[in-house]
């Protein structure tokens, strides 16, 4: 389901590009949406004629209190407008050239990802405590404020915290050691503190409010992304409604990414698999739904030296690899300082 809705978003962008209608049609133009169901729908952060194109009927009928069938012929209308359809690869691959790639500070580590974290994708960061994942948060935080032909996307973060583990003191380090001025480096990252899953999933919402009024947000960090879900949903029994909000999460961050062209960088934790007798027994929280819905995967661990180790789990293009980075006081280097 959410493949799916990759493709249909990717459909979409392309239809908008080269509809060029003479006139920006806006959702009161859709049938049977007013201005009192356009607020609302404003409201829940769908604020464009596309948001309306690629939702479901049941989920509009829900957000905009109208029937089902009324919902299909807004969507319906919705898509005649954007007039989707199939693309030739050579279209879709001149298309792919708005996509930035924000370097993480590590030329090893942005070579095992295709040159860095990708605007428009979802790259996840799994691994145990102390394995680096919030350090490469802070230093993407940090790295996406630097233009563009020093890896970074002239834009601003956006840092949403579950566990407490945003420091400022580490931002200034890093943003002192690419040469950006502290202070106004922690200006261009918006920090909000999520105290349990549907906070952190309003949160979200809320980035969208951000990029309508005009902020120039090119990054998206959830750390850690199945906290909250893991803590509040627990036993068996609870499973399959944890795992029905984590795919509505993980397919709000797409939904954003793909729209606004902003990168979307989430950490994950990890438990043991009692049942791996021999190798490497940790594995991701939140199974197939974030494994699919996540375009790059990357396992972190501690290595030899006070080095850690990347390893590539997923990705739809690039092979596995692996390779070594260090943290240093001001981000990540090749080499241990």
């Amino acid at each position: 389901m959410i493949k799916h809705g990759k493709n249909i978003y990717k459909a979409v962008k392309h239809a908008v590009f080269m509809a060029s209608p003479k006139k920006e049609v806006k959702l009161t133009d859709l049938p049977g949406i007013g201005p009192t169901i356009a607020s609302k729908l404003e409201s829940a952060g769908y604020c464009d004629v596309m948001s309306i194109a690629v939702m479901a009927p049941s989920e509009l009928s829900s957000i905009a209190d109208i029937s089902e069938a009324a919902a299909r012929k807004a969507i319906a209308a919705a898509r005649k407008v954007l007039q989707l359809g199939f693309e030739d690869a050579a279209s879709y691959a001149e298309k792919r050239k708005e996509i930035l790639r924000i370097t993480t500070g590590s030329k090893n580590l942005d070579a095992l990802i295709g040159g860095g974290v990708e605007t428009k994708a979802i790259t996840e960061a799994f691994g145990a405590y102390g394995s680096g994942k919030t350090q490469i948060a802070h230093c993407l935080a940090v790295n996406v404020q630097l233009p563009i032909e020093r890896g970074g996307a002239n834009g601003k973060a956006v840092y949403i915290d579950t566990e407490g583990t945003f420091r400022p003191e580490r931002i200034k380090q890093i943003a002192a050691g690419v040469g950006l001025d502290p202070e106004k480096a922690l200006k261009n990252i918006f920090v909000a503190r999520a105290f349990n899953s549907e906070h952190q999933m309003l949160l979200v919402d809320k980035v969208r409010d951000l990029l309508n009024k005009g902020e120039p947000i090119k990054l998206l960090i959830v750390d850690s992304l199945t906290a909250h879900f893991r803590a509040e949903f627990t036993g068996r029994g609870q499973l399959a409604d944890r795992q029905q909000r984590i795919n509505r999460h993980m397919h709000n961050l797409m939904r954003l990414a793909e729209t606004y062209n902003i990168a979307v960088y989430v950490t994950n934790q990890v438990m043991a698999r009692p049942d791996v007798l021999f190798g490497d027994p940790t594995q991701a929280i939140g199974g197939n739904i974030v494994g699919h819905a996540s375009t790059y995967r990357i396992y972190l661990r501690k290595g030899k030296k006070d080095s850690r180790v990347a390893k590539l789990i997923d990705s739809p293009n690039l092979p596995d690899a692996e390779t070594v980075f260090f943290i240093t006081r001001h981000g990540l280097s090749d080499k241990q300082v």
